[in-house]
């Protein structure tokens, strides 16, 4: 077992993540453009070399979403049959009902290579996940990719899979599919969704305590890796946030990879680590957004793959920044 973590992030990114034809103007949220936008800002940022892309993956078949999903929700939007095809609050083309095919594929491949090769940090540049149900789209989310990630790789690995989900909003899919996705119970156990609460210090604070009962369950050997999912809806100036200013949101991501960092001295072994991106929602400045996703995953790269990598997020104040 590796006890020495490599350099670069391997980021899990095609260009069919996005739908070919979203011009940015039809939906409120800018989740369907999410990963080629964080691809591009990392390049524009100097950042895109501390990554190794990887695109050399199929996407999801419909067996994969029926693990998650009823067959009568995943025909109906893979059909763009109303009213379930839209159910995720988004504008339905085959477009979009093609990306989300890869999106979903490239949370599970990131996960299932950190897993299987835990001294590479991984990264799936998407979003769009946690709101969705069983029965339906929601809130931005089309599919339940955490859960059908997770089914996938206990059925395969034996994997258990904990989430640590640092958005602004509770991560229900998890929860609300217990009663219908099988093993599920063993694939993500009970306690292995963290959803930290309050604003400001109370939330790392609430945060540093969901991380040292995880801990513990990971000590125990009762869960095998660990997913991280930082959303930028968490800041205080997203549009749809308010917990954090951009320190504590900074330090909420420094509290998990320097938390990573204990657990892999305290097991004498590597934590297989994936990460995510999830929320984020500024209509007067979407490069705020990004910029905290960068600083997070350099963060990263700093505490866990060795770098001394200065960066300071540009993060524009939504009072001072145009309408």
């Amino acid at each position: 077992m590796p006890t020495q973590r490599g350099g670069r992030i391997r980021a899990f990114y095609r260009p069919q993540m996005v739908p070919a034809d979203d011009t940015g103007t039809e939906n409120y949220s800018k989740s369907p453009q999410k990963p080629v936008r964080m691809m591009a800002f990392l390049e524009k940022e100097g950042l895109l070399g501390d990554f190794l892309v990887d695109a050399d993956w199929p996407p999801f078949a419909r067996e994969d979403f029926l693990l998650a999903h009823t067959a009568d929700y995943v025909d109906d939007f893979f059909a763009g049959k109303q009213p379930r095809c839209d159910s995720n609050w988004f504008h339905w083309t085959p477009s979009l009902a093609e990306s989300v095919r890869w999106t979903n594929t490239s949370l599970y491949q990131a996960i299932r290579h950190a897993l299987l090769h835990p001294q590479e940090v991984t990264l799936a540049p998407v979003s769009g996940f946690h709101h969705a149900t069983p029965h339906g789209g929601n809130g931005f989310c089309t599919f339940s990719g955490q859960v059908i990630a997770a089914i996938r790789l206990w059925r395969e690995h034996r994997c258990r899979t904990a989430f640590i989900d640092c958005d602004q909003h509770f991560g229900n899919s998890i929860e609300d599919s217990r009663f219908f996705a099988k093993d599920l119970a063993q694939a993500i156990p009970p306690g292995a969704n963290l959803n930290p609460e309050g604003s400001h210090q109370a939330y790392l604070r609430d945060l540093r305590a969901q991380l040292k009962s995880l801990g513990e369950q990971i000590l125990q050997g009762e869960i095998d890796m660990v997913v991280f999912c930082h959303g930028a809806d968490s800041h205080e100036w997203d549009d749809m946030g308010g917990q954090c200013t951009t320190e504590e949101w900074l330090e909420a991501g420094r509290i998990v990879y320097e938390w990573v960092r204990e657990l892999d001295g305290r097991r004498g072994q590597l934590l297989p680590l994936a990460l995510a991106l999830f929320g984020g929602y500024r209509r007067d400045d979407f490069d705020s957004v990004l910029a905290l996703h960068a600083a997070d995953l350099v963060a990263c790269l700093n505490i866990l793959c060795g770098h001394q990598i200065p960066y300071a997020p540009r993060v524009k104040n939504r009072s001072t920044s145009s309408a």
